[in-house]
């Protein structure tokens, strides 16, 4: 007779390791060490739903930000685009598009890099079961330290461009209700304009070194928690890429189009999310399809395998060698992601460059108005993916309505299924050990999942105390539902 869940060894990852946020990982084994299940909790509680209720409108993009630090400029803009909708803002002045556009390609680059270089790296450099005490960013400076250089200093520009558009480095203040309240002085742009060139050339090196990562393990990366999936994202409405505006566009495994040239505003007929007991992470899925089915994938694998082309030369050069690695259709190996993400990075360059070398950055017209609407929605390509935020405001200007469906949430269902399939595929049967257990931790982290912003919660938030003795025995356990 099989083995339960009930009388099942469990072995618990907590906390994982070298992403933004809290979570634990939960595997249960049976008696012959083989996984009966493997679960990826969120264990933090995110209130800004609530919270933000009866907070005026304008207040939002500097609000919500504050859900992370990391990421904070994609909250700031989405709540920002929902905001232009309540004050009738349908057409930003183009000096205000195109600053907040500098904006989010600067959160592109400081994000990715800090992401790529900071946080897998130590796992491609130096072997998932590494020593734990090289296995990390200071184990990278020490071997490759024009590596950790490259990757600090492209993470210091992307910061010095959100501070130049949005006022600080992080939590900004730069994007308002209408438009922006600053623009680009031309002794900003003639500082940023120096460094450009050498910021390409890490791009394409960073580009470089994925690529070679994936076709050098290219056999074993296929089986590594890879499956195929739908992928979601925004395009623009000629299909390029779009990290800041676009129309949302589902495809399936094989590449055929779920949903497409959608206007983002009725994202509710075709996006819904379930909810589990045993995680305060939402699992969102396309209506058509139902959850067994519906669930997607998004962030930098997605967007690249959605789009149709990269409007910038050098990065769709790139995604051209991507795509040629599944010959066109839909790349569904996990670990490509970190392919993908570097793509973005040289995309993001490349924009960043054309974008100072415009003369709009200089305008003096920030701000438009127009009708007042009592319903904002929002939606951007943040760092890790698709970002919803959905407002209702009443007459007296007071928010009585937010749902936020963040990047990591849309990837809930994904991340548990790369969990499961490296728990099952190399950790069954066998003795384990921490480099086998940091497997489970590197297929997480190729989602770059950030988990502060990415909670809901149904319900009563669960309350658990233990309590022991000076022994460590367990004397008494309470829990509140």
């Amino acid at each position: 007779m099989s083995s339960t869940i009930d009388d099942s060894k469990r072995i618990i990852i907590n906390p994982v390791t070298r992403i933004e946020g809290h979570g634990k990982v939960s595997l249960y084994l049976d008696d012959n060490n083989k996984v009966v299940q493997a679960r990826f909790h969120i264990i933090e509680f995110r209130g800004f739903e609530r919270f933000i209720k009866g907070r005026p409108y304008w207040e939002m993009p500097v609000a919500v930000q504050r859900l992370c630090g990391i990421c904070p400029v994609s909250h700031h803009l989405a709540a920002a685009k929902a905001m232009d909708m309540v004050v009738g803002a349908d057409t930003l002045t183009p000096t205000a598009e195109k600053m907040r556009r500098l904006m989010h390609y600067g959160q592109i680059l400081q994000s990715h890099s800090l992401h790529f270089f900071h946080l897998c790296s130590p796992d491609l450099l130096f072997g998932f079961d590494a020593d734990p005490e090289i296995r990390n960013v200071i184990g990278v400076a020490k071997k490759h330290p024009e590596l950790a250089v490259q990757g600090v200093m492209m993470r210091k520009y992307g910061q010095e461009l959100i501070k130049a558009t949005a006022g600080k480095k992080i939590h900004g203040t730069g994007a308002i209700p209408g438009g922006i309240n600053k623009n680009l002085s031309i002794e900003e742009r003639d500082t940023f304009l120096k460094e450009i060139d050498k910021i390409t050339g890490w791009a394409r090196s960073a580009v470089k070194i994925a690529r070679d990562y994936t076709m050098e393990h290219l056999e074993e990366l296929k089986d590594f928690g890879s499956f195929e999936s739908n992928h979601t994202s925004l395009v623009r409405e000629d299909g390029a890429m779009d990290l800041y505006h676009g129309r949302l566009r589902s495809i399936d495994a094989d590449g055929n189009k779920i949903i497409d040239d959608i206007d983002y505003t009725n994202y509710l007929d075709y996006i819904a999310e379930e909810v589990r007991d045993w995680s305060y992470m939402k699992f969102p899925f396309i209506k058509s399809l139902g959850p067994e089915k519906g669930w997607y994938r998004v962030g930098p694998l997605a967007r690249v395998n959605a789009c149709d082309f990269i409007d910038t030369p050098e990065a769709e050069e790139a995604r051209k060698v991507f795509m040629s690695l599944t010959k066109g259709k839909p790349n569904n190996i996990t670990m490509a992601y970190h392919w993908a993400r570097m793509i973005e990075i040289l995309h993001a360059v490349e924009k960043i460059k054309d974008l100072l070398n415009d003369a709009d950055l200089q305008g003096n017209d920030l701000v438009v108005i127009g009708e007042r609407r009592e319903e904002g929605i929002g939606l951007i390509e943040a760092p890790r993916g698709t970002l919803f935020h959905h407002y209702r405001v009443n007459e007296d200007d007071q928010v009585v309505m937010a749902n936020l469906i963040v990047s990591t949430t849309n990837n809930n269902e994904p991340m548990n299924r790369a969990v499961q399939g490296v728990a099952r595929d190399h950790l069954s049967g066998k003795e384990i050990t921490e480099g086998l257990l940091n497997s489970i931790e590197v297929a997480i982290r190729a989602y770059d999942p950030c988990l502060s912003c990415a909670t809901h919660a149904m319900g009563k938030m669960p309350l658990v105390v233990e309590l022991f003795d000076s022994y460590n025995n367990l004397i008494d356990r309470k829990v509140k539902n």
